[in-house]
């Protein structure tokens, strides 16, 4: 990514997503600009996304036998850029249902999803959107935390599921103040710093996230970490991959 790109997504970042207006219009104001720089750009900031994807697949693949004929939903798909960390397993699936609620990114979804006949494009609320059948996999990457009512979100995801279905999630977090036993607990500036830092952009990393995805499903692979973030190099950001399956009925 060249120099002036940068630039152009580090002002829109400045600037800070609008405080008036819907959803949708707050999203598209605040990435239309940098729409065409958007994935060149985080692909530095958000980590872990190909090996979250990784995960998911191997576990849909153990839970069906085979990924042949599977339904994926990306909920918050944006560019599209996700699908490439798929590679070749792509061609496996039968089809692929990509979400969104910014149209400016959706645009750029469209244009790399040419000729991928599997994949489907759809401007559409998370909280709201489902498919004609239950699904095999949904994911989130790096988008539940955009998502204000994130709570109708992870819930909408995990009732379009099939039983033995997997629910994947990369995102930004920072832990509560006490954190159960066994996961990571941040501290107090990073508790307060990052939250605070992200806002200004629509993002807003909250513990409440893993707990409440750990507790709806209790059958689930986590990796709590810590990336780099550009132009900022003596800080880390906290971030988790949570892959879980949701239970067969009793």
């Amino acid at each position: 990514m060249s120099l002036s790109g940068d630039l152009r997504v580090l002002w829109s970042m400045l600037r800070g997503q609008l405080r008036s207006g819907s959803h949708a219009e707050r999203l598209a104001a605040f990435y239309g600009p940098q729409a065409s720089q958007y994935d060149a750009f985080r692909e530095r900031l958000l980590h872990g996304r190909g090996e979250m994807i990784d995960s998911l697949v191997s576990t849909l693949a153990e839970s069906r036998g085979t990924l042949d004929g599977a339904h994926v939903v990306e909920l918050g798909g944006g560019t599209g850029r996700n699908l490439l960390f798929l590679g070749d397993r792509l061609r496996s699936l039968g089809r692929v249902d990509l979400v969104d609620l910014c149209a400016p990114l959706l645009e750029e979804a469209r244009r790399r999803t040419v000729g991928m006949d599997q994949v489907h494009v759809s401007e559409a609320d998370a909280c709201t959107w489902r498919p004609a059948e239950p699904v095999d996999a949904v994911y989130f990457s790096y988008s539940l935390t955009m998502i204000p009512d994130w709570v109708a979100a992870m819930d909408n995801a995990i009732a379009m599921l099939k039983p033995g279905g997997v629910l994947g999630v990369v995102d930004f977090y920072v832990s509560s103040a006490t954190p159960p036993a066994g996961l990571v607990q941040h501290s107090a500036a990073a508790r307060a710093f990052w939250p605070r830092w992200f806002s200004h952009d629509g993002v807003r990393p909250n513990p409440e996230h893993l707990l409440r995805l750990r507790e709806k499903l209790p059958d689930h692979q986590l990796i709590e970490s810590m990336a780099p973030v550009p132009y900022l190099p003596l800080l880390r950001v906290p971030y988790y991959r949570f892959v879980g399956r949701r239970p067969d009925p009793e």
